[in-house]
């Protein structure tokens, strides 16, 4: 016979709403884990009274009712189960499972019962249906009549939300039992009523979600929030956590209260209470008990009369009444020492907390993510500066959380954290040695490389790089994106010499006109020598050997990986750091072992060097003479072209006057539009044409100024 049972997708009814968890029975009691919150129900076995199974609508079910009154449902069950669960209930429990079926007669008359913390109508011997009566917020009577009003079930599409039973009268005298009935509900129902005094009350507490200023005032068996605007009603029964979380600034306290179900405004819903404290404000409590009943209600966790800083007075009155463990921060510490990252989560920023069992965001909109229910996490880029990163986490629900706007110093911290606790990380990089402690997420994309990492990694390569080439590159590295050359070549602007030409043919009629594509063909001559600099900086040789590496680069290189898988996760910068302290720490006896591999590699760089140097001055004498001869050829077509341009002009300067000497006075300055068109023309083909054809000898040239 087994010691424990354990049971998956099983189905635990709440307040009207099927949880889904795990069931596991075992000698001690039987503990339910609900998967949505995480809240665990254990009932010890001594305290277990009564098993019921029976067929429902999901399968078959468990119901278990307990000394004290209390009513657990389980459904999801097969029905060869029962056996199993029979003989396990009678060997470790010593209670017989009874089965029983519910009627289906559909009869609207019987007999109600009232059992501990259940309405149970019955026709005959069986159940037709059953009511907890913790499901009750309101209960109303009438004549012969009352009413049952349900709290609303946010997860279910549809909720019953009300319910009226007929009473008939009776020959009894002074019992009314419309009365009765509503006396039997009103005292197992989860009515709120505030009877009596409140144990304390603080006032003028300053709230976030929801928001605003609050008195709190604390009742025996729920907390009421008393505001300008609203008031709020919390069953400690819907408590589900208590976190009391100190702010970055370390001159704050966040101190959070988790709920299901929620608390509703409208159509809002506030699963978490959140209070902000400042560490410096104190408080004086005195309880609205006598020194007797603080001593027997609470045990000794609190006392009549109380001061101290304010959130541990609020936090420790919860926790006592509350009876739940109150969850600080962990071991986690980020980089400037706070116990919190800051990030952005949606539209606002906020702070997120790494716990021991889970994740939580403060505070708009607050967020608490369990360690079990998440699939995998995941670091990505940061989408508008690579200052910053972000953190993804996706739950076995298909759910995911986006942190942004993290600070990059965050990451190794972050990184070694989400290690720690064995999530599965699914861009999982560099971190040597580190291997998945289970196979559940076998098929997470394991070949994504980290970014921030193989970014750093590719940044370091190229500082090397440059390090070891520095002295051949200084003053030869182009940026080849920008060629002004080939630009002028390509597109026709207003300064070159074919938009001249056309605009002056076009566009005749004004001096201003003509006399602008004259000044723009200048442009275009002060330009021609930068392209032939651009050029000249091109001619480095790629087949030229490379210059030889230090004794401390020729080490590096070889103990790069080593210092890695002995500090995973480490940064390019914070490498280079160690790298430097371990260098500077080694013995003169080692550093001579490097020395000579990076002498033994400075002969063969002088050697390679001396026989590219042969091999390549045949080649730069034959290149140098060329650009010699190319040199003359243009100094002789310059020569002519302005030969000819003075002889034109010198005709026409003789031939004006004879025709104008009957017209008005000119300076000497003043030169007729068509003659500077012309002869502006007469140039520029004279241009063109020397350096399409270059002369071929010394002879042709003669001939062309003839």
């Amino acid at each position: 016979m087994a010691d424990t049972l354990e049971f998956n997708e099983i189905y635990q009814e709440v307040k009207g709403s099927m949880n889904d968890g795990r069931l596991r029975l075992s000698r001690q009691g039987v503990i339910f884990k609900n998967s949505k919150t995480g809240k665990v129900d254990n009932i010890q076995a001594s305290e277990l009274a009564e098993g019921v199974w029976r067929r429902v609508a999901l399968g078959h079910g468990l119901k278990l009712l307990t000394k004290n009154g209390h009513v657990y449902k389980y459904d999801g069950f097969r029905e060869s189960e029962f056996d199993k669960l029979s003989e396990f209930f009678r060997a470790h429990y010593r209670l017989e499972l009874a089965e029983k079926d519910l009627c289906v007669k559909g009869w609207n008359w019987g007999t109600v019962r009232f059992g501990g913390q259940l309405l149970s109508f019955d026709i005959g011997e069986q159940p037709v249906f059953e009511i907890p009566l913790s499901n009750v917020s309101q209960c109303t009577t009438g004549k012969n009549e009352v009413t049952l009003e349900f709290h609303q079930n946010d997860d279910a599409e549809v909720s019953l939300m009300e319910v009226r039973f007929y009473v008939p009268p009776t020959q009894e005298d002074g019992v009314d039992p419309v009365e009765a009935f509503a006396q039997n509900v009103l005292s197992k129902a989860d009515v709120i009523q505030a009877t009596g005094d409140a144990i304390c009350i603080f006032r003028e507490l300053q709230c976030l979600t929801p928001r605003g200023r609050y008195d709190i005032r604390i009742y025996p068996t729920f907390l009421h929030l008393h505001g300008k605007t609203f008031d709020y009603k919390i069953p400690y029964t819907t408590v589900l956590r208590l976190f009391l979380l100190p702010h970055k600034d370390q001159r704050q306290m966040f101190f959070v209260i988790s709920l299901d179900p929620p608390i509703k405004q409208g159509q809002t819903r506030y699963h978490f209470l959140i209070l902000l404290f400042s560490k410096d404000e104190d408080i004086s409590l005195t309880l609205n008990m006598n020194e007797e009943e603080v001593e027997k209600r609470f045990e000794g966790r609190l006392t009549k009369n109380m001061s101290g800083s304010l959130y541990e007075m609020v936090s420790r009155v919860m926790k006592a009444l509350v009876n739940r463990k109150i969850t600080v921060p962990g071991n986690f510490q980020g980089h400037s020492g706070a116990q919190c990252i800051t990030c952005s989560y949606k539209a606002s920023s906020g702070l997120l907390y790494p716990l021991e069992r889970g994740f939580i965001y403060v505070h708009k909109p607050p967020v608490h993510i369990r360690f079990d229910e998440i699939s995998f996490v995941n670091f990505a880029r940061g989408t508008t500066t690579t200052r910053s990163f972000d953190f993804e986490i996706e739950t076995k629900q298909g759910t995911q959380y986006t942190f942004s706007s993290i600070e990059r110093e965050e990451y190794g911290k972050l990184f070694d954290f989400v290690n720690a606790k064995k999530l599965n990380i699914k861009n999982r990089g560099l971190k040597e040695g580190m291997k998945q402690s289970y196979d559940e997420y076998a098929d997470s994309d394991e070949d994504q490389h980290d970014a921030y990492l193989e970014r750093m990694k590719e940044e370091g390569k190229i500082r090397e790089e440059n390090a070891n080439d520095s002295s051949d590159n200084s003053g030869e590295e182009t940026d080849e994106s920008f060629n002004p050359g080939e630009e002028d070549d390509d597109v026709a602007e207003e300064f070159d010499s074919n938009a001249s030409a056309s605009s002056s043919s076009g566009d005749g009629d004004s001096d201003r006109d003509e006399k602008k594509p004259a000044k723009k063909a200048k442009v275009v001559k002060d330009r021609k020598p930068r392209k032939k600099q651009v050029e000249n900086k091109k001619g480095k040789d790629p087949n030229a050997p490379k210059r030889p590496m230090s004794a401390y680069m020729l080490w590096l290189n070889a103990n790069r990986e080593r210092i890695k898988s002995d500090h995973p996760g480490i940064s390019i910068t914070d490498l280079s750091k160690k790298a430097g302290e371990l260098w500077k720490a080694m013995s003169k006896e080692k550093k001579e072992e490097w020395d000579r591999k990076a002498e033994d590699a400075r002969r063969d760089y002088e050697k390679a060097m001396k026989e590219y140097g042969m091999g390549s001055k045949s080649e730069s004498s034959r290149v140098e003479k060329s650009k010699k001869k190319k040199k003359k050829q243009e100094k002789q077509v310059k020569g002519k072209a302005e030969k000819k341009g003075s002889t034109s002009k010198s005709s026409s300067s003789t031939k004006s006057p004879a025709k104008n000497t009957n017209e008005s006075f000119k300076s000497k300055e003043f030169v007729s539009s068509d003659e500077s068109s012309s002869a502006e023309s007469k140039k520029e083909d004279s241009e063109e044409e020397g350096v399409a054809s270059l002369p071929p000898s010394s002879e042709d040239s003669a001939s062309g100024s003839d």
